[in-house]
């Protein structure tokens, strides 16, 4: 079983214009609503590829039953906790001659809805992966990730964290099987300025001298690094194309690696997927799909 949690999950309302003027009446030439959140990204990600998962977080008003019809829609099976107070948040982005965000809150989720969520990762035991992935939102405690990490601690789940800075150094000691900071993220962990590969080495393997089973760094046009939990390291460009749309590549390719792994049991083969997927969704204006994925593959080689 693959779980997938994401704590403030969205719905992306995606507009065009032909010219954002503020303090005046603008009209859209394009409308698009899709379900959002990085956990969720996953999920849908996975079912493009042909694995099934769960998608666990916290949902409410109107705007969280669309989001779930939408993530039923896209084959991903729902068991979010649905709260009372508040709206599932919605993320408005203007795309004109730059691109605008307006992100909506979420709801107020209290500490009865956390445990709820807990219960239901209790279900997770040997052989099981769950993807922890996203920021906190405010009304949620601080440590949350390191709660999860601490429920499941002993239980052979593996647990994959893609979180920033602080979210993923405290997570280390409990070891996660896998983190994927991108570059500038991993930069910013030790003060450093990453550009190339050779440059993100020795800090992916410090992630893993502090506790990570295996370390995937993402780099965009740069392409990645894995560091594997056998010592091994893998590194490549990125496959060619146009960038259409960045968000959710970065998702794309946990589930690329995921699938990879399940696939292949080959730690090498995996995190190409993992690149080939993040491409994919990067060069399309919505989330990989298998075949996008399979003609970057045979680009890469």
């Amino acid at each position: 079983m693959i779980a997938t949690v994401t704590f403030n999950p969205s719905l992306d309302y995606i507009a065009r214009t032909d010219d954002l003027r503020l303090g005046a009446v603008n009209r859209t030439t394009f409308e698009q609503v899709l379900p959002g959140g990085k956990g969720v990204n996953v999920s849908i990600v996975l079912g493009n590829l042909g694995h099934g998962s769960t998608a666990l977080g916290f949902v409410a008003g109107f705007t969280g039953a669309e989001l779930c019809r939408l993530c039923a829609d896209a084959g991903v099976t729902c068991d979010f906790i649905h709260v009372d107070e508040g709206m599932t948040r919605i993320n408005v982005k203007v795309k004109a001659h730059e691109e605008t965000e307006l992100n909506g809150q979420g709801p107020r989720v209290t500490e009865a809805h956390v445990e709820a969520l807990l219960a239901k990762l209790d279900a997770l035991g040997e052989g099981d992966t769950l993807v922890v992935s996203g920021s906190v939102p405010s009304c949620l405690p601080s440590d949350m990730y390191e709660r999860i990490m601490a429920r499941l601690s002993g239980r052979g789940v593996r647990i994959v964290v893609d979180a920033e800075r602080d979210l993923l150094l405290r997570v280390l000691p409990y070891g996660p099987f896998l983190v994927k900071p991108n570059n500038i993220e991993l930069g910013d962990m030790f003060g450093v300025t990453l550009e190339t590969r050779d440059d993100v080495i020795p800090y992916a393997q410090r992630l893993r001298e502090r506790g990570a089973a295996n370390v995937f760094v993402s780099m965009a046009g740069e392409g990645g690094v894995f560091v594997a939990k056998t010592g091994e390291v893998f590194q490549s460009p990125a496959a060619r194309g146009t960038v259409v749309n960045s968000v959710g590549a970065g998702d794309s390719s946990v589930a690329g690696f995921l699938a990879g792994l399940m696939e292949t049991g080959s730690y090498e083969r995996a995190f190409k997927m993992a690149l080939a997927t993040g491409s994919a969704s990067a060069f399309s204006e919505l989330l990989a799909t298998r075949p996008e994925v399979e003609a970057l593959l045979a680009q890469m080689g």
